[in-house]
């Protein structure tokens, strides 16, 4: 009996045969399609069209979307941001996610099986697609783990990230976190207990290293049966984090000066739009806010039926998305108003408090709205004492507060946990947040677990020796282990670099390449070709634009400017943290991380070409053996 596989080899035929480029075989319909022979009869589906859609939603809104956007948004002109971002969506989020899903829909396999379907010299995609997964699995866990721990610490009254411990003598305050912040002090030495510097590693500390174990056991048990359980668990992970964030939105909007947030938010600063960085940051936020090149969407499109109108599913996931991350950046700007009002009323506070006690004031003859006022009348008045009292005296300005950008870990563990702690109730609002941000983090590690798991699946060496549960294990286990070097005193430092250099430029490269293929290499005609026997449905002018002209000039630029953009930076540096002064120092990375950086990168970009002349030269010998020279 032929394997399925075969099948799908023989129909497509990429380097010639029978069939011309862009004509199927009989012009199937999709029923017929189905029939066929190109689907693999034994390959699991998911159990209805819904699951598949939310899976998609599951592994594209993710804590990019919570921590990411408002920092763009508030870094990048407010409302106005909302222009480039909407532009970038149409031209290259939306199309590039089309073509994801039909390729994995179409091929019926994971990214090195569908990509070597298409021609055997881009089986490098699929493997750089899986490299770069198994990279961000290997950190993206970690931010769980942190989670966790919060979420546990988030059961005590009062928080403890909410007041200083006292010293070693309980004369007075920890020296490290006056020097900081409560909510620092707690990020920086409870949870990280961080090092100086990355180059002193420190020992592995069992309390993360326990947490990330939980944290890989909760994706293991996720993914343990494939599309069976999990189109069962993305029905809790794709809706329960809109759950919280509509109960954080009634309650922001309470809270005294979230007003004052949203109309930073919302005011436009026009200046922005002819900012390049404004447009870049737009299109990079797009691109990977939708998990794109990482090979997670086609594999969960494998899983499809192939009558699936994934067009619809591309246009419903994308907006799903984007309109999730300015619902985010509400809640996060109300909250965000919050604090900078309470920051800035108690900076007032302090002021009118000194010049009380320095000038004999009477008490309540300074306010915030004659402080101005009497600070002039003081300093012409009393002129030596105001002058002794000035270096005191602090500069208060709540657009200070607003403009102080925050994103990533920053916004998660400090900003809002500094918010958290002024709310009634903090113990309820913390279990919350933390808890959302948990079945975020996890909704998209099972894509990410989804992206390595399919193609190792699809590989019959692989599959046939060991069940599905086992190969599940082993990936969790292996990437665990090498988790445990980020629950080191310097693992902070290791998880910025994977975080700001697994996957960027290795991405852009992969999905440029992967648009090359379907319009170029496969055949843009022929690929339409596919989509209508499968789906019954043509594809209309503006899809086929996108694909061949727009996206990939775009990812050209966007891949152009990082390029250019890491030689014209100079040496490579990351901030430390300095426990002397309470505050991040930056430092330059020394030349082991550099190696590890360069590592990094050339582990999935490699594998594109290496494969490729590895393909061409093996069949140049085949070539060659078959035809002996006389």
């Amino acid at each position: 009996m032929e394997s399925p596989s075969a099948h799908v080899d023989e129909e497509l035929q990429p380097w010639g045969g029978p069939e011309c480029p862009g004509q199927l075989p009989g012009r199937l319909g999709s029923s017929e399609y189905a029939q066929s022979g190109v689907v693999e009869k034994g390959r699991p589906k998911w159990g209805n069209p819904l699951q598949f859609l939310l899976v998609c939603v599951s592994y594209a809104v993710g804590l990019g979307n919570v921590w990411r956007f408002p920092y763009l948004c508030q870094m990048y002109g407010g409302g106005s941001f909302l222009v480039p971002y909407i532009i970038m969506l149409i031209v290259e989020g939306m199309p590039l996610l089309y073509l994801e899903l039909a390729v994995g829909q179409r091929m019926r396999q994971g990214s090195i099986g569908a990509w070597r379907t298409i021609s055997p010299y881009l089986s490098g995609v699929g493997i750089a697609s899986l490299v770069v997964s198994f990279l961000v699995s290997v950190y993206y866990n970690v931010i769980n783990t942190w989670t966790v721990w919060y979420l546990f610490h988030s059961f005590q009254d009062p928080l403890p990230w909410s007041v200083c411990p006292l010293n070693g003598n309980r004369t007075g305050y920890d020296e490290e976190c006056e020097k900081a912040s409560s909510t620092q002090y707690f990020w920086y030495r409870k949870t990280l207990n961080i090092s100086p510097s990355i180059q002193e590693n420190g020992g592995v500390q069992w309390e993360p290293a326990l947490c990330l174990t939980l944290a890989w056991l909760m994706v293991y048990l996720c993914i343990l049966r494939g599309t069976e359980s999990t189109g069962k668990v993305v029905y809790f992970t794709s809706s329960m984090p809109y759950f919280v964030l509509i109960i954080y939105l009634i309650q922001g909007l309470t809270l005294h000066g979230a007003t004052n947030g949203l109309i930073y938010m919302f005011t436009p600063k026009m200046e922005q739009l002819i900012n390049p960085k404004t447009w870049i940051n737009a299109a990079t936020q797009i691109f990977f806010s939708l998990g794109l090149g990482s090979g997670g969407l086609i594999a969960f499109a494998s899983y499809s039926d192939p009558a699936t109108n994934c067009q619809k599913h591309a246009i419903i996931v994308s907006i799903v998305t984007s309109t999730t991350a300015i619902f985010a950046s509400i809640v996060t700007f109300s909250i965000y108003g919050f604090k900078a009002t309470f920051n800035y009323e108690n900076c007032l506070n302090k002021v009118i408090l000194l010049l009380t006690n320095s000038f004999d004031l009477e008490d309540g003859f300074l306010t915030a709205n004659n402080l101005e006022e009497v600070k002039d009348y003081l300093a012409s008045t009393y002129p030596n004492k105001y002058s002794a009292v000035f270096p005191h005296i602090r500069n208060c300005s709540l657009e200070s507060e607003l403009n102080t950008a925050v994103q990533g870990t920053g916004l998660a563990f400090i900003v809002f946990t500094e918010a958290i702690k002024y709310m009634d109730v903090p113990q309820l609002w913390s279990v919350l947040y933390f808890f959302m941000l948990l079945v975020l983090g996890m909704g998209s590690m099972l894509g990410n677990t989804v992206a390595i798991l399919t193609p190792l699946t699809d590989i019959k060496v692989i599959s046939s020796y060991l069940p599905r549960e086992a190969i599940s294990g082993l990936v969790c286990l292996i990437n665990c282990a090498i988790g445990m070097v980020f629950t080191m005193e310097s693992g902070n430092y290791w998880f910025d670099i994977f975080n700001d250099y697994a996957a960027t430029l290795s991405l852009l490269l992969i999905v440029l390449v992967e648009t090359i293929a379907v319009c170029y290499i496969y055949g843009l005609k022929r690929f339409e070709n596919d989509l209508q026997a499968m789906t019954g449905r043509s594809l209309n002018w503006y899809w086929k634009a996108m694909w061949a002209f727009v996206s990939p000039l775009l990812i050209i630029g966007l891949f152009i400017f990082y390029l250019s953009d890491y030689i014209i930076t100079g040496p490579l540096q990351y901030q430390a943290w300095d426990a002397s002064q309470g505050h991040v120092v930056t430092k330059n990375y020394p030349t082991y991380a550099l190696a590890v950086i360069g590592l990094l990168v050339a582990s999935s970009t490699m594998c594109i070409p290496l494969v490729a002349l590895g393909t061409f030269v093996t069949r140049h010998f085949k070539s060659r053996a078959s035809f002996p020279m006389a």
